[in-house]
């Protein structure tokens, strides 16, 4: 497991305005929130809210419509996110270089990036790539056109990675990077699980202050292997996970019982210190 000292960057409005449009609220369509919405459904779904906002302007209304047209003209990706890049290498044996320790040109661009300033990927063998403006959901084929200049029909796996906190009465709690569609459990797992004094009837995640998800409906979310782009979990949201001032000992270990009954893909998770 990988340690690096970033800190993903989150924007504030959107942080202050994407609870206001959370489950309960709006007209129960989360194009919005959804992290691989594309830019045809965003479009779409601003031409609605235009259409409704005619006739009534409720609160949430006006909050969604700022989230969609910030996405869209901002893109999704901000100065400290990661980006999970894999390009299959077609020529896994290449004999001398190998035996060199030499990396191939898609070694070397298997690995995880760090967007900078300007909101640009500076990848080895390509240089700079420019994500401004753009959506998780047009990420791959950006890399891979920018790839393919430099390598011929390269076949290219790019995943935006997003920090989601895991604090409290964890093994190791902090910021950790994981893929949209890794399921909440692995967070968990990926802190190094519940301690002794963990209360895990009262485990929440939360948004800048405010709690999401929370009590029986969470932990049934949790068991059903519910993924991060289910639960519209954005970066800088925290699963805290509460000290019981009544431990029970066997708490945590039902429920990392739960947990290893639950089909899930291994992830590669960076711990950001």
């Amino acid at each position: 497991m990988r340690y690096i000292r970033a800190l993903l960057a989150v924007p504030a409005l959107l942080v202050v305005l994407l609870p206001v449009i959370g489950r309960a609220q709006g007209s129960g369509d989360d194009t919005a929130r959804r992290l691989l919405a594309t830019r045809t459904e965003l479009e779409a779904r601003l031409n609605v809210l235009r259409d409704m906002a005619r006739t009534s302007r409720p609160d949430w209304l006006l909050a969604e419509s700022t989230v969609v047209r910030m996405r869209l003209d901002q893109g999704d990706f901000r100065v400290g996110d990661r980006v999970l890049l894999t390009v299959e290498d077609p020529a896994p044996v290449r004999g001398a270089a190998d035996r060199a320790g030499v990396k191939s040109e898609e070694q070397q661009l298997s690995d995880t990036f760090t967007v900078g300033a300007g909101q640009e990927l500076l990848l080895p063998v390509v240089g700079t790539v420019s994500l401004k403006g753009a959506l998780r959901s047009e990420l791959q084929p950006i890399v891979a056109r920018e790839i393919a200049g430099f390598i011929r029909d390269p076949v290219v796996h790019a995943r935006a990675l997003l920090s989601v906190g895991v604090t409290g009465e964890v093994a190791r709690p902090g910021y950790y990077a994981v893929p949209g569609d890794a399921v909440v459990a692995m967070l968990l797992t990926a802190a190094g699980g519940p301690t002794k004094d963990a209360q895990m009837n009262k485990l929440k995640l939360d948004r800048a202050g405010k709690t999401l998800w929370e009590g029986n409906e969470f932990r049934r979310a949790i068991a059903e292997g519910r993924t991060l782009e289910d639960l519209r979990v954005q970066a800088g949201d925290q699963l805290i996970v509460p000290t019981n001032k009544h431990s029970d000992l066997f708490s945590p270990i039902r429920f990392v019982a739960v947990l290893l009954s639950i089909p899930v893909t291994i992830y590669t998770l960076t711990h950001l210190k």
